[in-house]
């Protein structure tokens, strides 16, 4: 079906479980004869020039990603949405969507315009994109914006940055008609609109209920995995929506990205319960209330739940990394009308041998491979694929092929310094000596650690993740199975061998033991008997220590029991 043809009035989006943010489903884009009409129009119009990261917040108003929004904002909801992270109507709204063009042509063409007047946006190819109706012209306070957004006008902060880059002086307000979508490029054919993906869930698929995840800059990783079957254990339906196109250079190329969660979802989840699209949009950078913007944007694409994760759109260490969770104790479900589900840090703990969070893991960091999305980035450059405790590799070896640079420099550096990747992922090394091991006698410093200690986790972690879960639980087998056969064989013959060996030396001890002098006639040459009975005492304590050989018969003891199974369960018969 014709994307274009999908249509969804009032009384069919009344009926589902959920409803768009504000109460409805915005759609500002032309067709037909309308948009052809439009596109004469916006010719003839004054023209403003826009860059992708415009032409892209354009599309999400356009087709209702940014619902109640049906353009770029007023002074009025534009304060109100910085002051108050709620329209002036009081619809919560955390993130002001402002339009203050730069360039001296574009300053040119704004000085002509009035409020009522139609101005056509185009993008780099000069052709119109959409049509803006002016219903406000107002000065536009970089400071003030970006205080009050970001709570700091650090330019180290890259919001705060593209303000300053992209940001003029006035701002422009009012709704918008888009003429024509751009393409998505290799994104095309799975690209959704809102409109796409609640007829997907409520009509097609008949889901109550779908879990929303959004993620941004890291190939899919088993922290992502962990929240995401945590969700379908309960929803019907799971969501999953990466960020495509503005991305830093240091992410991983978002086409990569893509291909790296397809790879997993493929493989490991149910398809018919499990939606992957990408998600066009403009990164904001504003750290909790962006994770509150994308609850309403999961909100507008039909669902009924939104997954967040900790230091979700998080930003270095400009904010607490549990902001993203907190932020809702201000922007609560109830007011937002979408159930938000918060979930802890994610790690692999070896000695559970699963995936799990200080909520449920009592074990400390001696047995624990952190899931950091930067640290995996960073082994991925190096040229190393993550442990696959914590990125399965099927997601890893796509994701390498989109980082960029690749390996590292004269001083076997990379982006990050490898000290700090190394503390990321394994918090253990620079206390101890391998995974689960003994304390170091003196703990590394992380600055001076080099690739050969890289080399060193990782080869410790592929060689060892394993083995912890697995020798405890091989323990606790041998020493409980009373079915003989399913255990080694030769584990009980070393276990005999090792007490007929022992059983020797104290025999023979004994037997020195009563022959000795009470006192040495030398007591750098000879022993005398206070000295063999220690080295007597000390091999009967060792004979004691050794674990039993657990031989079928010797367990006959455990069947307390000695009834038929049939008079066990009640039966009279013989």
């Amino acid at each position: 079906m014709d994307k274009d043809s999908i249509v969804l009035d009032e009384e069919t989006l009344a009926s589902y479980p959920q409803q768009p943010h504000g109460g409805k489903l915005v759609n500002r884009v032309l067709t037909g004869k309308e948009r052809d009409e439009a596109m004469e129009k916006a010719k003839q119009l004054p023209t403003i020039m826009i860059d992708l990261e415009a032409v892209i917040t354009l599309e999400m108003i356009a087709t209702g990603v940014l619902s109640p929004n049906e353009g770029f904002m007023v002074e009025d909801d534009y304060k109100s949405v910085l002051t108050n992270g709620r329209l002036t109507n009081g619809v919560v709204w955390p993130v002001p969507l402002s339009f203050a063009p730069i360039g001296d042509r574009n300053e040119q063409i704004i000085q002509t315009l009035s409020v009522g007047d139609d101005v056509a946006l185009a993008d780099e190819t000069k052709e119109p994109v959409a049509i803006l109706k002016l219903a406000d012209i107002f000065h536009y306070d970089r400071d003030f914006r970006a205080s009050h957004l970001f709570g700091t006008t650090d330019r180290n902060h890259p919001g705060v940055d593209s303000i300053y880059r992209r940001m003029g002086d006035t701002a422009l307000g009012g709704p918008i008609q888009l003429l024509r979508r751009v393409h998505w490029g290799p994104f095309e054919n799975i690209r959704m609109e809102p409109k796409d993906t609640w007829k997907l869930f409520y009509q097609d698929k008949k889901f109550n209920s779908v879990g929303g995840f959004i993620t941004g800059a890291n190939p899919m990783h088993r922290g992502h995995e962990y929240i995401h079957r945590n969700a379908l254990e309960e929803l019907d339906g799971l969501f999953v929506q990466p960020l495509v196109e503005m991305a830093k250079r240091e992410y991983t190329r978002h086409e990569f990205r893509m291909l790296s969660y397809r790879s997993v979802l493929d493989n490991y989840y149910p398809k018919e319960r499990t939606v992957l699209a990408p998600l066009r949009v403009t990164y904001i950078f504003a750290g909790p209330r962006e994770a509150v913007l994308h609850a309403i944007i999961m909100k507008n694409y039909g669902c009924t739940h939104a997954l967040i994760g900790r230091d979700h759109a998080g930003i270095g260490d400009f904010y607490d990394k549990y902001a993203a969770h907190t932020i809702f104790d201000e922007f609560t479900s109830d007011e937002l009308g979408i159930d938000i589900r918060l979930f802890h840090e994610v790690f692999y703990c070896t000695r559970c041998d699963h995936p799990a969070t200080d909520q449920t893991c009592p074990h400390d960091e001696r047995y624990r491979i952190n899931i950091s999305g930067t640290g995996i980035r960073e082994l991925l450059r190096y040229g190393v694929l993550p442990p696959k405790e914590i990125v399965r590799p099927e997601s890893a070896r796509i994701a390498m092929q989109g980082i960029q640079p690749k390996g590292v420099d004269e001083n076997n550096q990379a982006v990050s310094p490898v000290g700090k990747t190394i503390k990321s992922i394994f918090p253990y090394y620079l206390n101890r000596s391998r995974l689960g091991g003994p304390e170091r006698n003196k703990p590394l410093v992380a600055e001076e650690l080099t690739i050969e200690d890289l080399e060193t986790a990782i080869m410790d972690v592929r060689s060892n993740a394993d083995r912890v879960y697995k020798e405890i639980s091989d323990e606790f087998s041998y020493v409980s199975d009373t079915l003989r056969s399913t255990q080694a064989g030769w584990i009980a013959d070393a276990r005999e061998s090792l007490h007929k060996q022992q059983e020797m030396v104290v025999d023979y001890l004994e037997e020195k033991v009563n022959k000795a002098p009470d006192k040495a006639s030398d007591e750098f040459m000879y022993q005398d008997k206070g000295e063999a009975e220690h080295e007597l005492k000390v091999a009967q304590r060792m004979f004691d220590d050794i674990p039993s050989a657990l031989r079928a018969e010797e367990l006959q003891y455990r069947t307390w029991n000695p009834l038929p199974y049939q008079r066990y369960r009640g039966s009279d018969e013989s």
